[in-house]
């Protein structure tokens, strides 16, 4: 009998211990899975954070003095301002070709149309459909403004039209000052306007269509203006759109991009 009891309570014995084992094996697996926070627990300052490192009790740090960071130079104030002073300018920093004025159009019709329509007359899509009116470019108010009035409202916004400073470049601000500038002279040049050596190119309303649709009909039913891809920055024809390289300010102070090793040449 005596043996028997021993060996069942040496069996007894081995079950508590083996789960005594489980049990602190169940509970380190919980705890570690629970205590897992990958990327969660970062050892960084979120926004507005105090600090107990630094004198001041802020995290921000102000940038050294005499430093600019990389792309915020903007040592030409009147291409990011259209500006001289505190007086909006009535030039362009750079010629106005014909590709400039096609980007012009393309942008325009993205971001201005919807509301200033693709003629400029402030009955945009939005605009029929309940939104405040918008401005019309061929009143003598909005004829009489600099080009830099048009860099600056699409920069900061001008009443209850917001600014687009995050959506366009201020290169393509300027393209698009140059197109607005373009359907003013549309509705309010005469032949005498334009050179002589290119009159012979005038054509009439009616003789005019986009992709196939009469002028009129394109317009009054939203159609086409212009190709609908948007250019990638590469094939901008403005270089000011692809940064400023090595500190320049004008388009054409800046290097051509280098040209990847093994690439094939064009």
């Amino acid at each position: 009998m005596n043996g028997g009891s021993h060996l069942r309570n040496k069996d007894m014995r081995k079950k508590l211990i083996l789960g005594v084992r489980l049990a602190l094996l169940t509970g380190i697996a919980l705890g570690t899975g629970a205590c897992r926070q990958d990327m969660h627990n970062q050892p960084k300052y979120i926004t507005y954070r105090s600090s107990e490192f630094f004198r001041d009790g802020l995290s921000e740090r102000m940038p050294v003095s005499g430093t600019v960071a990389r792309g915020d130079l903007h040592a030409d104030t009147y291409f990011y301002t259209g500006k001289i002073g505190t007086k909006e300018g009535d030039q362009f920093p750079f010629p106005i070709t014909q590709q400039v004025m096609e980007r012009g159009r393309e942008r325009y019709d993205i971001y201005c149309s919807p509301c200033h329509s693709r003629v400029g007359d402030g009955n945009g899509m939005i605009v029929k459909r309940g939104y405040r009116q918008a401005a019309n470019f061929h009143q003598q108010r909005y004829l009489q403004q600099p080009v830099g009035h048009y860099f600056d409202v699409i920069s900061h916004g001008w009443g209850a039209m917001p600014d687009y400073a995050a959506q366009i470049e201020p290169a393509d601000r300027w393209a698009i000052a140059a197109y607005i500038r373009a359907l003013q002279y549309s509705q309010s040049g005469t032949t005498a306007d334009v050179p002589a050596d290119q009159r012979g190119k005038l054509q009439d309303a009616s003789q005019i269509t986009v992709e196939g649709v009469p002028l009129n009909q394109a317009l009054a039913s939203g159609g086409k203006g212009s190709s609908e891809e948007i250019s990638p920055a590469g094939a901008n024809p403005i270089p000011a759109m692809n940064k400023e390289i090595g500190g320049a300010s004008r388009p054409e102070q800046q290097a051509p991009p280098k040209e990847e090793e093994g690439a094939p040449k064009k």
